[in-house]
C-alpha cells in the first residue's frame, strides 16, 4: 500500500500517522500541504490531527484550502481512500468532502482522554477488521469536535449507513454521559457516500501499541492493508 501523510503549518499528529502506517508496511510520503501535485497510484491519503493554521477563522478553514487540498479532492473523487482525523476531520468538512461541521465542545472546555466508540458499519476498507457494533477505546484530544449538521443530512447519514462511529459507554450504551463533545447523535465519525473518505475526531493512529493503553486503533490500519 502506498501511502501519504499531509502535513500543514500546525499539524502534530502527523508522525503519528506516519508510525501507525510505517507499521503495518505501508510505503508512506510525507507531503506539504503546498504540494500541488500527488502521485496517482496513492492507495491512502491521510489528513492527520493538530491544530493547522493554529486553528484561526475555523479548526480547519484555512488547511481546506491549502494546494494540496484540490488534489486530495481529485483523488478521493477517483476512489483513492482519505482518512481525516481529529483536526482533518475539521479539514474534510471545511473542504467539502463530507457533510457537516465540526463546533466548540458542548462544555468548551478543551478535552485529552480515551474513550468507548461502537463501531456502527464494517463495511468499509476502514472498518473491516471490526465486527458491527464492537466496543473499542480510542483517544480524543479536540476542542472542537462537536459534531452537527441539520436534520436532513443526519437522516441522510443514518439512511445510508454513513455514520461510521459513536460514543459510547464501555457496555456499548448510547448515552448523554459518554458523549464527551455534545456532538449530535453521539456521532464520533462520517464516511462519505462512496465510503472511501472517512472522518473522525478520535485518534486511531494513537492506539496502535498496548503501551499507550490500546492497540483498537491498529485494527483500522491492518484493514487498510
Amino acid at each position: 500500500m502506498k501511502a501519504a501523510v499531509i502535513t500543514f503549518p500546525g499539524s502534530n499528529c502527523d508522525r503519528d500517522a506516519l508510525v501507525a502506517l510505517q507499521k503495518v508496511g505501508a510505503k508512506t510520503q510525507k507531503i506539504w500541504h503546498q504540494e500541488s501535485k500527488l502521485d496517482d497510484n496513492l492507495d491512502l491519503i491521510i489528513v492527520p490531527g493538530g491544530f493547522s493554521y493554529g486553528d484561526y477563522l475555523r479548526s480547519g478553514a484555512m488547511a481546506a484550502i491549502s494546494p494540496v487540498m484540490m488534489e486530495v479532492k481529485r483523488l478521493a473523487d477517483k476512489g483513492v481512500r482519505v482518512l481525516g482525523i481529529c483536526n482533518g476531520f475539521q479539514i474534510l468538512t471545511e473542504a467539502g468532502l463530507l457533510p457537516g461541521v465540526l463546533l466548540r465542545n458542548k462544555k468548551m472546555k478543551f478535552i485529552c482522554r480515551t474513550v468507548s466508540l461502537r463501531v456502527e458499519n464494517s463495511d468499509s476498507a476502514f472498518t473491516r477488521k471490526y465486527k458491527k457494533n464492537q466496543v473499542i477505546r480510542v483517544p480524543i484530544a479536540h476542542m472542537d469536535g462537536n459534531y452537527f449538521a441539520d436534520s436532513a443530512v443526519i437522516k441522510k447519514l443514518e439512511d445510508d449507513g454513513n455514520i461510521a462511529f459513536r460514543y459510547v459507554d464501555a457496555e456499548g450504551n448510547l448515552t448523554d454521559e459518554s458523549n464527551p463533545n455534545g456532538s449530535m447523535f453521539n456521532i464520533a465519525g462520517i464516511f462519505n457516500d462512496k465510503r472511501n473518505v472517512l472522518g473522525m475526531m478520535p485518534h486511531p493512529e494513537r492506539a496502535i501499541n498496548d503501551d499507550t493503553g490500546s492497540k483498537d486503533g491498529f485494527v483500522m490500519f491492518e484493514g487498510l492493508i
